[in-house]
């Protein structure tokens, strides 16, 4: 039997050792044993050490990798991270944009430039304010007959009109008449040097504006019967309708169609009285400064 320690040969046979005690030369089987035992115990330490400190070195190399790629890619990493997000300029040294702090003005007002003749200063006419042969407002359409133009504002106005306007400085009186089914309307705009010689001329307004006939529309409105008369004010021009049947039928207050042509008309001046005051500011606008 082996445990692992040297082969011990039996003894020979002594024959001259009869009789004397015997001297047992038997090995210590269980000393020899636990040597043997713990031989093997120091190899398996051995290799169980060899085995942690191989995975250690293995660690610590894997570590020292990752140390290494995270130092190399720190900055691709980072810009991963804030993809999308705006980068702010380095290089303070060159210009960077500015901006005013100062508002930009607000946009000219239509109001400014048909309130006052400085200002007010397009080309204004008889077909500039009324221009085309019809007028259409929804389903309604007014042919138009006759137009004129004068600076004798007092000329174009009759039952007192005529001093209002002349005492408020009247620059030029502009008419227009238009006739739909057997109702004709005349309007009349009258030119002020500034918006309160308008003012004052439409509240102290009495009469009206001087029916125009010619052009296909006969008269009406004439001095025996009854017609419907407005007055209003925009801006710089002070305007008066006055509305009636060519047939000289008296007007009431059931007529629809007198009522209805007057509004019309007085609606279609304020527009353009309106639209010049916007071309105006608009051109204004886009114009280079001096």
């Amino acid at each position: 039997m082996s445990f692992g320690g040297p082969q011990w040969p039996q003894q020979p046979h002594d024959p001259y050792q009869q009789g004397r005690p015997a001297v047992d030369s038997t090995p210590d089987w269980s000393a020899l044993a636990e040597a043997s035992e713990r031989r093997t115990r120091r190899r398996r330490l051995m290799l169980a050490g060899g085995a942690v400190l191989a995975t250690a070195l293995v660690g610590t190399v894997i570590a020292a990798a990752i140390v290494s790629t995270h130092t190399k890619d720190d900055g691709a990493n980072l810009a991963d991270t804030t993809s999308g997000a705006p980068v702010l300029p380095t290089d303070t040294a060159k210009p960077q944009p500015s901006f005013s702090s100062v508002a930009p003005p607000p946009p000219p007002d239509p109001m400014d430039f048909i309130s006052t003749a400085q200002k007010d200063r397009a080309p204004l006419s008889a077909d500039s304010l009324f221009p085309g042969k019809k007028l259409t407002m929804g389903d309604r359409v007014h042919r138009k007959g006759a137009t004129a133009s004068t600076t004798n504002c007092a000329a174009g106005a009759e039952d007192g009109l005529g001093a209002v306007l002349e005492r408020n400085g009247c620059e030029r009186l502009i008419r227009a008449t238009y006739e739909r089914d057997g109702v004709a309307v005349t309007v009349g705009v009258a030119v002020f040097d500034s918006k309160a010689a308008a003012l004052k001329a439409k509240d102290q307004a009495v009469g009206s504006v001087a029916p125009l006939a010619g052009s296909g529309v006969g008269g009406f409105c004439q001095a025996q019967t009854v017609c419907l008369r407005r007055t209003n004010a925009l801006g710089r021009y002070a305007y008066f309708t006055q509305a009636g049947f060519t047939s000289g039928k008296k007007v009431t207050r059931g007529d629809e169609a007198v009522f209805k042509a007057s509004d019309d008309l007085a609606t279609f001046t304020f527009n353009q009285i309106y639209a010049r005051g916007r071309a105006q500011a608009s051109a204004a606008a886009t114009a280079p400064a001096a």
